[in-house]
């Protein structure tokens, strides 16, 4: 990323994480893809397109105005971030089923900008204090969301939050749609295509680890902490 960010005079470095996001709340639930068409959905970036391919009609609304516009009923669903972030506006009040995942925000990261004349007029040490701290705060900020998102979630569930699994179907259509989208840009942006081409390296290659160790681990676990 930092090849291309030269291009902005830009350096960048690691600043936080989320974490898995959650796939949003909605006034009505969503069981079928059809369910999508003509859902009016407050989303933006390469998710919207996504789901603008899957018949949906992406909102861009800014933080503030999300609440509202569900309670009117202008916007029929809008995603946030998680239950630690999405119970502080009272989404659930106006839109009772809340869906996981997040799949266009698996694992968000937040990263700081530098000039890249500042950033390399810098001593080393500097810079290598500056990407600590960076480090530092991604750490934290992941630590803090796997602390918080599991109360708030509890919380919002006792208020008479619905929560929902999207369906396979959904989730498969969806897939294909991103696949889709990501070919197509892909095919017109060299840039794009350097970068997505690695990163499906780097994630592919990941899960054949994952799913040996991470998530037969997690899945063992889940289901014991329900007993």
């Amino acid at each position: 990323m930092n090849e291309f960010y030269k291009g902005y005079n830009c350096h960048a470095f690691l600043a936080g994480n989320t974490g898995c996001q959650m796939g949003g709340w909605f006034r009505k639930e969503i069981n079928t893809v059809d369910d999508l068409k003509g859902l009016k959905f407050r989303i933006g970036g390469f998710a919207g397109r996504v789901l603008q391919k899957l018949g949906a009609v992406p909102q861009q609304i800014a933080g503030g105005d999300i609440y509202p516009a569900l309670e009117k009923g202008t916007i029929d669903g809008a995603e946030w971030v998680g239950p630690y972030d999405d119970e502080k506006l009272g989404f659930f009040k106006v839109a009772p089923h809340y869906y996981y995942p997040g799949w266009w925000e698996g694992g968000p990261l937040l990263q700081a900008f530098v000039n890249l004349d500042k950033w390399n007029a810098l001593p080393k040490y500097y810079q290598s204090l500056l990407e600590q701290a960076g480090h530092y705060a991604n750490n934290w900020m992941m630590a803090k969301y796997d602390q918080a998102n599991p109360q708030a979630l509890r919380r919002l569930l006792a208020g008479g939050t619905k929560l929902h699994a999207f369906s396979p179907p959904i989730m498969e259509a969806s897939f294909r749609a991103a696949k889709e989208l990501h070919s197509e840009i892909a095919t017109t942006n060299a840039n794009f295509k350097k970068v997505y081409d690695s990163l499906t390296a780097f994630s592919n290659n990941g899960y054949q680890w994952f799913q040996v160790a991470e998530v037969g681990f997690d899945n063992f676990m889940a289901r014991h902490s329900q007993s």
